[in-house]
């Protein structure tokens, strides 16, 4: 039966978390919505209107500054379904606090819950990322931030529908009906936390230092250590950079370029917020179950030419005013409006997933709370400087003293065009400074064109973490291609150092961290390296895929293992784990006609290719015979 993401939603290790941090993020938009609710409901001037609502972000965001360092401490020190317990009770109180103020009706009582909310967000955001790689599989690890990051979109929204609605339904007894509906959320999300099941602790010998400047930077000096994570942290920021600088110009996008009334705000915020959390589940589906960095740029180039094309079609104020969603989808152009704000929220979902997972994946399970701590103050400031930009690049002028400066004064779609432009620039940037991510792409997009991968034992057989060399039959040129398609960790594989060598691909081969080996009359030398390097990757807990056949079959039989693989077993002698592709000797890259001197189509597009994983042999003292016997069996070749 083939695998569904949605199986985790009926598994203990991960349900409750789930609805916990739904639950969460939920209670916190209504509180939000509810709180401009009550604004408009006790008829606040418009300047004091727009002191708190300018204000409210501010006192939310700000605790991610203060006290995130400190809550990736906390988070790896205790056990995590504790923590959860800890901060749900903490939303408990700081909810009844802001009881207190609907009841009150007094505004500055919620600032000061709403500031609580922030600190409570912050000492949540470590354990929520991080829960996930000790409760879920490296091959679901995809799937389960997917459903996470739908969770949340989804949540977001609905929280904002609820809370915005309460003083309309409510009439009278609005402030009654927000300060209980949010107490009782709280009271609900914490009444789940307690199904939450032991997570043990990250680093429970770590010392806890609580002062936030040099704790933030030491946090984010940790996650800066390995330049794939560093860059993947950048890229998470830049999401939450797009996403504020998109969502915070869709009340005014709405109301002056589309022509709507109130309601049709939520409607856009609703098609982008789907949008992401379809995105977000779709990557499960197209990574085949990997962490499948190579989504990042399918993303990063498909948010971007949404916002052009957003931009493109609609550059100019609306014709029409007061269109409710009905009225407004009767327009022309709508649906192409509503087209874009669904891509850019779908390829959001393709850029974002994959990042974490990469993350999570990458980061030492005792640091990832204060790495995902130091993603988190990142995030904070790349979210205030999209507000910032956003307001600035739409003022017309401003007065310092006597002096008056003039500014661009962007009109919303303009500024659009500018999120396409910059988005565009980034993603360059990112993908040149890290080419692993472009060249993940471009292997993706070609495996995923040619073959449809039908997978056997991986995720039985494959170990999660730890070394092991794994020993395949080689039939084509993108056997490597295929199994690192279909194994969820990162896999160093060796080759012929002329193929290595290849004008072009060598770049692609350096990039993928390859091994390149000589036989020992070619050239003792690059052979000598090439087991000085398998060997340290071993030593650092890496997987390492060997081809003991040496060379591409010349009949579609497997030729006899070569006694080259035992050498890296003598100096250290890790699991071995024998695997077998089937279906790939009719590949237009196998030497099915004697040699490649033609390209030749495949019989049938997309060919199912199977990739069989047996189980592990201890490398000690194994013989090439029996390797030999247990990939042949696995490719179903008779005794």
């Amino acid at each position: 039966m083939a695998y569904n993401q949605f199986e985790l939603l009926r598994q203990r290790r991960f349900l409750p978390f789930f609805v916990v941090q739904a639950l969460g993020a939920f209670n916190d938009n209504v509180y939000r919505q509810a709180i401009i609710g009550l604004l408009f409901w006790l008829g606040i001037d418009e300047q004091q209107k727009t002191l708190y609502t300018n204000l409210a972000p501010a006192l939310f965001i700000l605790p991610f500054f203060l006290f995130s360092a400190t809550a990736g401490q906390i988070a790896e020190k205790l056990e995590k379904s504790r923590l959860i317990r800890i901060t749900t009770t903490m939303e408990i109180v700081i909810m009844s606090v802001a009881a207190v103020g609907f009841l009150l009706q007094n505004m500055p009582l919620l600032l000061v819950a709403l500031f609580g909310t922030g600190v409570q967000s912050a000492l949540f955001g470590p354990v929520k990322y991080s829960i996930l790689p000790s409760v879920l599989k490296p091959e679901e690890l995809t799937g389960g931030n997917g459903l996470v990051e739908m969770g949340t979109s989804v949540s977001i929204l609905m929280g904002m529908i609820a809370g915005g609605l309460i003083f309309k339904l409510a009439g009278s007894y609005g402030p009654e009906t927000a300060a209980v509906a949010i107490v009782l959320l709280a009271i609900l999300g914490n009444v789940v936390s307690r199904l939450v099941p032991t997570v043990d602790a990250g680093a429970p010998e770590l010392k806890i230092h609580i002062n936030p400047i040099p704790e933030s930077r030491r946090v984010i000096a940790l996650a800066r250590k390995q330049l794939a994570v560093r860059n993947a942290m950048l890229g998470v920021s830049w999401f939450w950079f797009i996403g504020t600088a998109l969502t915070a110009q869709l009340p005014n996008y709405a109301q002056k370029y589309l022509g709507g009334d109130e309601t049709l705000y939520l409607f856009a915020l609703g098609v982008f917020s789907i949008g992401t959390g379809i995105g977000s589940l779709l990557c499960e589906k197209l990574s085949a179950r990997t962490v499948e960095i190579g989504l990042v740029p399918l993303g990063a180039f498909g948010m971007s030419f949404f916002l052009f094309d957003l931009y493109f079609a609609r550059s100019g104020a609306a014709g029409v005013t007061g269109l409710d969603i009905a009225g407004f989808l009767d327009q022309a152009g709508s649906w192409r409006i509503s087209l874009d704000l669904f891509g850019v929220g779908m390829f959001a979902g393709f850029f974002l997933v994959p990042l974490f997972a990469l993350i999570q994946s990458r980061t030492p399970k005792q640091e990832l709370s204060r790495v995902i701590s130091g993603v988190n103050i990142q995030n904070a400031f790349f979210i205030v400087l999209a507000a910032v930009l956003g307001i600035a690049l739409q003022m017309e002028q401003f007065t310092i003293g006597s002096t008056t400066i003039r500014m661009p004064g962007l009109g919303i779609p303009q500024l659009f065009l500018c999120l396409a432009i910059a988005n565009t620039l980034v993603a360059i940037w990112i993908f040149t400074i890290v080419p692993e991510f472009l060249m993940r792409f471009l292997s993706w997009m070609f495996v995923r064109a040619l073959y449809r991968l039908q997978l056997h034992g991986i995720e039985k057989h494959v170990p999660d973490e730890g070394p092991a060399l794994i020993v395949c039959n080689h039939v084509s040129y993108m056997d490597a291609l295929i199994l690192s398609a279909s194994i969820p960790r990162p896999v160093r594989f060796v080759m012929y150092y002329k193929i290595f060598n290849v004008p072009v691909m060598r770049w692609i081969f350096r990039t993928s961290k390859a091994i390149p080996i000589a036989g020992a009359k070619e050239d003792p030398e690059v052979m000598r390296r090439a087991f000085e390097e398998i060997d340290a990757a071993l030593a650092d807990g890496q997987l390492v895929c060997i081809f003991p056949e040496g060379a591409l079959t010349r009949d579609g039989a497997i030729a006899p293992f070569k006694a080259g693989v035992l050498r890296a077993l003598e100096r250290r002698p890790v699991p071995v784990v024998p695997m077998a592709l089937k279906n790939m000797w009719t590949s237009m890259w196998s030497k099915r006609d004697g040699r490649m001197r033609q390209m030749r189509l495949p019989r049938r597009f997309r060919a199912h290719v199977e990739v069989v994983a047996g189980p592990p042999i201890d490398g000690r003292g194994v013989a090439v015979a029996t390797l030999e016997a247990q990939v042949r069996a696995l490719r179903g070749d008779a005794a």
